[in-house]
Order: structure tokens, then sequence, then C-alpha cells
């Protein structure tokens, strides 16, 4: 959602948010949503579906900016009571308006090369608002970004060997205070995302390539191919083998 004009009320539920030009969030598909109390409230809304995609983010992952806008604010914002969303300055809210109105003439269009255009166009929008978080001074926009700071570590280092206190000095928060942040912005307790971040990148070379199973564990970040086959079960049902020979 960027709000480009306008004011009003949105209502998640029980909260009840006040909106102004700039403000930039996103909401998840399960939860309901309404405005009210508007004044000439003018917005835009793209919807996405990130699951079926058709391509990767690449190394948008690399950006704090990018896991505090799109998954730790929406997990974040009752407690902040809103106070860590993205407001864009008018210059970056005139950019992310402008590549919104290229990216409605391609999906109205639909000429010849407009999936890859339009694609082009959402990719750069996003990396344009993550960015755009990066540059928050907001203090609660701050506190989401250390997260995001140590998920960024964790997506370029999933091979290595990672310890909790190294986390904790890049989030520069208590151990306490890190741990409970972490789990309620993500779901996982950090060595649990981590493992999960692996099982992906195994399950992507599973599907592409032709390395064995215990060179896959070893790339990835497993020291025992024994345990890389257990956590791969348990995160996606099925053994390493069985996941290559379905999905090759």
């Amino acid at each position: 959602m960027i709000i480009t004009g306008g004011s009003g009320l949105h209502v998640t539920g029980e909260d009840t948010w006040r909106l102004a030009k700039g403000d930039t969030f996103v909401i998840s598909n399960a939860q309901p949503h309404d405005y009210h109390t508007t004044d000439n409230l003018r917005l835009i809304n793209i919807l996405f579906d990130q699951d079926n995609l058709s391509f990767d983010f690449m190394d948008l992952p690399s950006l704090p900016g990018y896991h505090a806008l799109f998954h730790l604010e929406p997990a974040w914002r009752k407690r902040h009571q809103f106070k860590s969303r993205l407001r864009l300055s008018p210059d970056d809210l005139n950019i992310a308006i402008r590549l919104c109105d290229q990216l409605d003439i391609e999906l109205e269009g639909r000429s010849a090369g407009f999936r890859f255009v339009a694609t082009a166009l959402f990719m750069q929008l996003a990396g344009h608002v993550s960015r755009c978080y990066e540059r928050s001074q907001n203090k609660n926009s701050r506190e989401l970004l250390r997260i995001g700071q140590t998920i960024t570590h964790l997506e370029e280092n999933y091979q290595k060997k990672i310890n909790l206190e190294e986390l904790v000095s890049i989030a520069d928060m208590s151990k306490r205070s890190f741990l409970r942040a972490f789990e309620a912005a993500t779901g996982f307790p950090p060595i649990a995302y981590l493992i999960q971040i692996r099982i992906n990148r195994a399950a992507d070379l599973l599907r592409s390539t032709t390395q064995s199973i215990t060179e896959i564990a070893y790339e990835v970040g497993f020291n025992d191919s024994n345990y890389f086959a257990r956590q791969f079960r348990n995160y996606q049902g099925t053994s390493p083998r069985e996941y290559r020979s379905r999905n090759r």
C-alpha cells in the first residue's frame, strides 16, 4: 500500500492507524482491513503472491530494509503502534508513483514482452522502497532494521558456522530482547531460521544440480549428512533423495 494523498484511518481488526501522504506498508493476504473517515484519500494497492512469483529476489534479501518493510514491520505493527512504518519523502514518493504508473501501463496494455517489463518494474519498486526504509531515522524503524541486519547476515552466511552471540552483537541488543524480538518478527528462533534457510538452499540444489546429497549438505552448512537428512525431512516432509526424484 502506498498512500499518495489525503488522509484517513486504516482499520485492521481491532486496530486503527491514521494514514498520511507517503505512508507505505505491507498487508498480509490473511488480514482483513478497511478505510474509515477518509478525506480525499488516494492510494496505490499492489497485489502480489511471493510464493508464486516466477522469479527469485536475487540479492534483495541482502537489504535489511527489505526484511524490515516486508516482514518485520507488519509483525510489529501493533507493538509499535504503526510508528515503525515507512513514510516516503516527496522525491521518493514521486519515484514510486512513476514506477507504479509504468507497471500499470504494462499490465493493462499487455504488449509483447509485458511480463518481462512488468516483472522488472515490480522488482525495481521493491528495491526502491526497501532502500528507502534503510534510510529511515525513525527510532522504531531503526530497531527493526537491526533485526533485519541479523536476517541479512544469516541469508548471506548460511553456509558458515554462526552462533547466537554473533547475531546478538549485530543486533546490538540484550540476548533476551533479541531472542524475543527475532521470534516475534519471524516466527522462528534464530538457529531454527538458519536451518530453514539451509534447507531451502539445499532444495534448490537438489532440483537444479547433480551434486551428491552429501556434497549438497556440506555446501549449505551441514557438517553431517545424516543430520542434514533428518532436518530436511522435518522441514520438507520427505527425504532429500525422494525430493530430488519428484522435483527433478
